[in-house]
C-alpha cells in the first residue's frame, strides 16, 4: 500500500500527473468563473471571480475550457454523466445560456417545473405547483405573506426577505410584456431564472426557463474580487453566497462598501 501511494505521489508531481489532476478537477469538480455583469448585484458583483461547484446538481458533460467543446457524447440526453439533485427554489445557479450554450450565466432559480408565476408591476408572484396549500407552506418557509388574486393564493416577492440582495431599480421602465409577464406554468424538468438586480437582468422573462441539461453547478466561494478600477475587494475573498447574504441581512451593504453603486 505504501509503495502504491509513493508511486501515485511521484506521478502526481510529474507534468503528466499534474495536468491530468487539474483536468479532472476542471471537468468534474470545480471550475473558475468571473461575474461579467451587474445582473446579480448586490449579491454577486461584477469582478467577483468564483469557483463553481460542478457536482452540485449531478455531473455535467465535461467541456474543454474556453472552447466549450464537449469531450464526451451526451449518453443520457440530459447534459449530465450522472444525474443529481435538481436546483431548488432560491438557489443561485450557474447554467449554459439557452440562446448560446457556449456562454455561462449566473441567476437565481425562482421557480421549478410545475410552478405557476407571473410578474405584475415588476413584482414576482409565485404559486407552488399551482396549489393553494403548497403555496401557503412555502410562504411560511420564506417568512412572507400570501395574497389572493382571482381566487388563487400567491406569494408576492417570495425571496426578498431571506435574500435581501434582490431589488428593483425605480429608474428603469421595462416594456409592458416584462413589467406584466405571464402567468405561465414552468414546464417539467425546467427552471425559471431571474437576476437579483431585477431591472438590469437578461433572464427567463426574455428567453424562457432553463432545461436541466444546461445546468452546470452553483457558486462555491469567491477566490478573488476587484472593481472596475481593478482595486481588490479584499473582504470578499473566501466568501460564500451564505456569507454574503448574511452580511446583507445584517445591513452591512457590501455592494456600497466595495465600490459598487
Amino acid at each position: 500500500m505504501k509503495e502504491k501511494l509513493k508511486k501515485f505521489y511521484n506521478w502526481s508531481n510529474s507534468w503528466t500527473g499534474t495536468i491530468v489532476i487539474v483536468l479532472i478537477i476542471i471537468f468534474f469538480l470545480a471550475q473558475a468563473f468571473v461575474i461579467p455583469s451587474g445582473s446579480m448585484k448586490r449579491t454577486l458583483l461584477p469582478g467577483d471571480a468564483l469557483f463553481a461547484k460542478k457536482f452540485a446538481y449531478g455531473v455535467p458533460i465535461p467541456h474543454i475550457p474556453w472552447l466549450e467543446i464537449p469531450i464526451l457524447p451526451d449518453f443520457r440526453g440530459d447534459g449530465h454523466l450522472i444525474d443529481g439533485p435538481k436546483p431548488k427554489r432560491g438557489d443561485i445557479v450557474i447554467f449554459r445560456y439557452p440562446v448560446n450554450p457556449k456562454l455561462h450565466f449566473v441567476k437565481r432559480c425562482v421557480a421549478v417545473g410545475g410552478d405557476k408565476l407571473m410578474v405584475r408591476n415588476k413584482d414576482l408572484y409565485l404559486r407552488i405547483q399551482n396549489s393553494d396549500e403548497m403555496t401557503k407552506k412555502f410562504a411560511k418557509k420564506m417568512k412572507t405573506e400570501t395574497v389572493n388574486i382571482n381566487g388563487e393564493i400567491w406569494v408576492k416577492n417570495p425571496y426578498m426577505k431571506l435574500y435581501p440582495g434582490i431589488h428593483h431599480d425605480p429608474k428603469v421602465d421595462f416594456p409592458e410584456e416584462v413589467i406584466n409577464y405571464g402567468p405561465v406554468i414552468v414546464p417539467k424538468g425546467q427552471f425559471f431564472m431571474m437576476g437579483d438586480n431585477r431591472d438590469h437582468s437578461d433572464d427567463s422573462r426574455f428567453w424562457g426557463p432553463v432545461p436541466y441539461k444546461l445546468i452546470v453547478g452553483k457558486p462555491w466561494f469567491i477566490y478573488m474580487s476587484w472593481d472596475k478600477n481593478y482595486t481588490i475587494r479584499w473582504h470578499r475573498i473566501g466568501m460564500t453566497i451564505n456569507d454574503i447574504e448574511k452580511e446583507l441581512r445584517e445591513g452591512k451593504k457590501p455592494y456600497l462598501t466595495y465600490g459598487c453603486k
